[in-house]
């Protein structure tokens, strides 16, 4: 039944394939012309969209090179929730994996560009700051959430370590060209080396009530 309740319906499934349709585009126009000589309309055009539909799913171009990343923690956010009987850490784990899933699948061809686009931009690169930033605070409070009583700095260290683990695996991986297998295969090893840093933090390890 909760699966049931979780699974999108059919108008939002289609608004996430129309969403992943922009940013596909775009990453492939970024590639292609670079990213200033790419405009919003050649993006809707590539995307079979309205100019004005792009402004529906994104508010700036900038937004659009972030997409995957905002999708995501929104993913972790929804699965990110207690579970009778089950761990904090089993959750951790389980919902890690499960987004990362969706990580190696998406933007394999376009991941290095998306990459090489925040290294090498000022304005973007303090966006992917920001987000960073936004996406260790989300998840330190849906730690707390999911551990009653966590110590302060126990919630900050283990987001940090989650959020900013992960995400510079992730970027490692596409930076250097890993192909979908060797991807996957470094992305087990970071969730195996972030839980490592997080069991010496007691309250993941309380079964929740």
């Amino acid at each position: 039944m909760d699966e049931e309740r979780a699974r999108p319906g059919l108008r939002e499934r289609k608004k996430q394939r129309t969403r992943q349709a922009i940013a596909t585009a775009a990453l492939r126009l970024f590639a292609e012309r670079g990213y200033e000589e790419t405009t919003i309309a050649d993006i809707a055009a590539a995307a079979d969209i309205a100019p004005r539909t792009f402004f529906g799913y994104f508010p700036s171009k900038e937004d659009v090179v972030f997409a995957e990343i905002d999708d995501r923690l929104a993913e972790v956010s929804e699965r990110l929730r207690r579970t009778p009987g089950e761990t904090p850490m089993e959750t951790i784990r389980r919902s890690i994996v499960d987004v990362l899933n969706a990580v190696v699948a998406e933007h394999a061809e376009y991941g290095a560009i998306q990459v090489a686009l925040v290294l090498e931009r000022p304005a973007l690169r303090a966006r992917a700051l920001q987000r960073l930033t936004d996406a260790q605070d989300a998840i330190e409070a849906l730690l707390r959430d999911l551990c009653p009583g966590i110590p302060e700095i126990d919630a900050v260290a283990a987001s940090g370590i989650a959020v900013g683990g992960m995400q510079a695996v992730v970027a490692h991986c596409r930076r250097e060209g890993y192909d979908p297998v060797s991807m996957r295969t470094a992305l087990d090893r970071a969730v195996h080396v972030v839980e490592h840093g997080l069991v010496s933090v007691e309250a993941l390890s309380r079964p929740s009530p």
